[in-house]
């Protein structure tokens, strides 16, 4: 028998948590599967080890694991696969199998304009965007990061969309947003690429308010991306492109 596990990243905040539980359930509404779980990678609990446990105990023979993460990095290539791997040695009898993350895909444009316009901010000439992520040494973030910027871009019209992060990469969220503020642009929207809430979303808040006080430019802050419908729509198709992973291994 089948089973989906749902990984997701985990926040010491409640909301957070609660946020992602109540995706990961929309999810389960819309998947057939009769044994779904889910599992924190840190943070909160369900860990993913009893998230796991409770997938064999329900009598999973196949485990589709995916990772409910934005961007692929070290979470998603390596702590989760880890993470499996150990289970996998403690239950034999059963086979897992590794989906991806929520990645790049053309249709988060959509999720991203969503926002923007929620801003009630009029879109002009002199309006650019500043997409921010949370950032890692993986240089696959970047990469991927600066994809949606450019669909961003090509979608909404807006001439100027540049990227920054949080941490682990560069440009700074800091040197991003100097940047901008000493452009020719009079209204920069930050958007944040962050699914939840928590401190990340404190931290910039506080470094708009910082580099924004002593000068003219309109800075406004949109809210982060949520559990979106267009997201959940995305995970359900990669726990269908690793279920096909199974019925390619199964062939073989």
């Amino acid at each position: 028998m089948e089973a989906v596990l749902y990984i997701c990243h985990g926040s010491r905040l409640k909301k957070a948590q609660a946020e992602a539980a109540a995706f990961v359930h929309q999810c389960m509404l819309e998947n057939s599967y009769r044994i779904q779980e889910y599992g924190f990678l840190e943070l909160a609990s369900p860990s993913i080890e009893q998230a796991y446990r409770n997938c064999v105990e329900k009598g999973a023979t196949k485990i589709i694991a995916v990772p409910v993460l934005l961007l692929s990095a070290g979470h998603a290539k390596h702590d989760i696969p880890f993470e499996l791997e150990t289970l996998n040695k403690l239950f034999p009898e059963t086979e897992v199998v590794l989906g991806n993350p929520i990645g790049v895909h053309p249709a988060i444009s959509d999720v991203l304009i969503e926002r923007i316009n929620e801003t009630h901010t009029h879109i002009s000439e002199d309006t650019m965007i500043l997409l921010v992520g949370r950032g890692s040494s993986d240089p696959d973030i970047k990469r991927d990061l600066y994809k949606i910027a450019s669909q961003l871009q090509g979608k909404s019209g807006i001439s100027k969309v540049e990227t920054s992060f949080l941490v682990g990469t560069s440009p700074s969220f800091e040197d991003g947003l100097e940047k901008a503020i000493n452009s020719s642009y009079n209204k920069i929207i930050v958007v944040p690429y962050i699914l939840f809430t928590g401190i990340l979303m404190g931290k910039i808040a506080k470094t708009i308010q910082l580099y924004s006080k002593d000068n003219r430019k309109e800075v406004i802050l949109s809210n982060y991306l949520g559990y979106h419908p267009i997201l959940k729509n995305i995970l359900l198709d990669r726990v269908k492109e690793a279920n096909r992973k199974i019925a390619h291994v199964r062939m073989c």
